[in-house]
């Protein structure tokens, strides 16, 4: 793949002559400090002294090989600059959904292709039986039949409890007790009369804090950004939400700016995982999975750059969608100009996922004429199409990197997963080969780091960069490192990418990993005060899920049991550009086939009938 030419130069084949055969995966190994607090103080205090600092980001860099593939690689293709998609053929035994009807409309026609379901028995079902998650369906049953309504659902008092425990596990960086009620009373009303706006009217769901949700501010975790950044209205996103009649119980917590993968925030407090307090929920939406995890919402909205919807939803057991770049408007999030990231939902189904990704989709109209988006599409599981649609799927499994996890108990279950799939439908594994997986992580961390310096600025420059917390200095500080060389050498891997993959799904319809390559890492007690570097745990969280962010393709994470730990696992679907339907579907049969008993969490609330 690579040929030398002299000296330290090096140049790569063009992606269309690499032997695949030749190709040897080599497994990730971050080398950089573990540092948390005062050693973790005086590091950053270092690497922002001018000439030092410099000495100690270009020795890190090097140590990572970033000169070498960015500054010493001659890369022969040219830089694709967001992602941009060839035509794919259509998806089967799906129902299409319009851009630009009501989103309402767009609800009430994804619910007609979910499986037949009935509350009823649920509601009046064995109180003994196994543990499960209240559905959508299930509170608007319970809505329609009088049982409760939106004012009398017990969200207000468990979110003041939640809020209110020791050690502190702050879910919500900006909750209002009277505007929540406000938005309850409002769809109580709605109910009174017959009229509710669609299924997910009366739905309580969280925002996280980079997305607009009017009248909240929006901090992205930070101590400033609401100083400089006003909200007048809501993301397009929230907006189409609202108009189905959702309820916002707030803005999440999330690691600041989204640069990190735990969820550590040293400004707000860091939100714990509902399975096992004294552990991360993954980030950077950890607000938003650990509000859904623990019952306070049936979904929320999170920013995925980088696996950021993903990450935190698999270790918290729950779903995540990362739809394809372009597929839902990103206006009104602080990260709207991001080629890598999208908004996604957050969900403790995959059916209730649909249900959000539904109302919310909708491109932005300056992506539509550049990307060329096919009408989005959900799965029509009332369809006598849609069990052959599951039987006919083509997974791509590389096994070398499959393996690559901290624990075997994460391979082990996602290859049983695949077993069960060829036992029960059918689906076909076939093994695929992945080259510049390295390679992607750089251009993907070029990318993002590269977009968000310039999102911040000129603010970060005019000494607010001073009141961030220490680990996003630390990413900062990398980031400035970037030359504009870098950034356009990052594009050219993209592209590079971009044609393996669109190769790869030319065999396969899914490539299948797992989520992360470990389960939710440990709280160190000194991290709760200044945060932590940690780019071991980074890496091990965030190496199956760049891909989609760098490349625009669509994934999702859906649980498939526990760790002997009793830590939940989840397993990744990423799918080719535009097929959310495709992966849903498969989503949604694993859930039903492969899944282990859902076991409650240690924190959990149950909003409808009391804990």
């Amino acid at each position: 793949m690579l040929l030398r030419i002299m000296g330290n130069k090096r140049a790569m084949k063009p992606a269309s002559e690499v032997d695949l055969k030749a190709v040897k995966y080599i497994s990730e190994s971050i080398q950089a400090p573990h540092l948390t607090g005062l050693w973790f103080k005086l590091f950053v205090k270092l690497i922002e002294v001018p000439g030092i600092g410099s000495l100690i980001v270009n020795y890190l860099k090097n140590e990572n090989k970033f000169d070498e593939i960015l500054k010493y690689t001659v890369i022969p293709e040219g830089p694709m600059f967001k992602p941009e998609f060839p035509p794919q053929e259509p998806e089967h035994a799906v129902v299409s959904l319009e851009e630009d009807v009501k989103p309402e409309d767009r609800v009430e026609l994804a619910l007609k292709c979910l499986p037949e379901y009935d509350p009823a028995s649920n509601w009046c079902g064995d109180s003994t039986a196994s543990f499960r998650y209240w559905k959508i369906r299930d509170y608007a049953y319970a809505y329609r039949s009088k049982f409760t309504t939106p004012s009398m659902a017990r969200h207000f008092c468990a979110i003041e409890e939640f809020n209110n425990k020791n050690p502190t596990a702050p879910l919500l960086i900006s909750f209002d007790p009277d505007e929540l009620r406000k938005q309850a009373a409002a769809s109580t009303q709605r109910f009174e009369q017959g009229n509710p706006l669609s299924i997910l009217d009366g739905i309580f769901m969280a925002i996280k804090d980079d997305i607009d949700c009017y009248p909240h501010p929006s901090k992205g975790a930070t101590t400033w950004i609401h100083e400089v950044r006003e909200v007048k209205k809501d993301a397009v996103s929230v907006s189409r939400l609202r108009k189905c009649g959702a309820i916002f119980v707030g803005k999440a917590n999330m690691h600041e700016l989204g640069m990190g993968t735990t969820g550590n925030n040293a400004n707000h407090g860091t939100a714990r995982n509902p399975h096992d307090p004294d552990r991360y929920t993954g980030g950077s939406s950890s607000g938003p999975a650990a509000i859904v995890a623990s019952g306070l919402c049936s979904a929320a909205l999170g920013t995925d750059g980088g696996g950021s919807v993903r990450i935190p939803a698999s270790l918290c057991g729950v779903v995540g969608l990362k739809s394809t770049f372009g597929r839902t408007g990103m206006t009104g999030s602080i990260c709207e100009d991001s080629t890598v990231a999208i908004i996604g939902p957050i969900a403790t189904t995959v059916e209730d996922t649909i249900l959000v990704y539904a109302a919310m989709l909708g491109s932005c109209p300056a992506d539509r004429i550049p990307l060329r988006p096919p009408l989005p599409c959900v799965p029509n599981f009332s369809s006598q199409e849609s069990l052959q649609s599951v039987e006919s799927l083509r997974l791509g499994k590389y096994t070398e990197w499959f393996n690559d996890v901290f624990s075997t108990d994460i391979s082990d279950k996602c290859t049983n997963v695949l077993r069960r799939l060829s036992q029960k439908h059918g689906c076909k594994t076939i093994e695929i080969v992945i080259p510049d997986l390295h390679e992607m992580n750089i251009a993907h961390v070029v990318s993002i780091g590269s977009e968000s310096l310039s999102a911040l600025s000129p603010d970060y420059y005019d000494g607010k960069g001073e009141r961030l917390t220490y680990d996003t200095r630390t990413n900062m500080a990398l980031f400035r490192s970037f030359t504009a060389a870098d950034y356009v050498a990052a594009q050219r891997l993209r592209r590079r990418l971009m044609y393996f993959h669109m190769e790869i799904f030319k065999k396969v319809d899914i490539i299948v990993t797992p989520t992360t390559g470990m389960a939710a890492p440990r709280i160190s007690p000194s991290a709760l005060k200044v945060g932590e570097t940690n780019l071991q745990v980074t890496e091990n969280l965030m190496r199956f899920t760049t891909t989609a962010n760098l490349l625009g393709l669509p994934a999702v994470t859906v649980p498939i049991g526990y760790d002997k730990q009793g830590l939940p696992i989840g397993m990744q679907l990423i799918g080719r550009p535009w097929c959310e339907a495709s992966i849903l579907r498969l989503a949604a049969a694993i859930e039903e086939t492969c899944a282990a008993p859902v076991k409650k969490p240690v924190q959990y609330y149950d909003i409808l009938k009391g804990n």
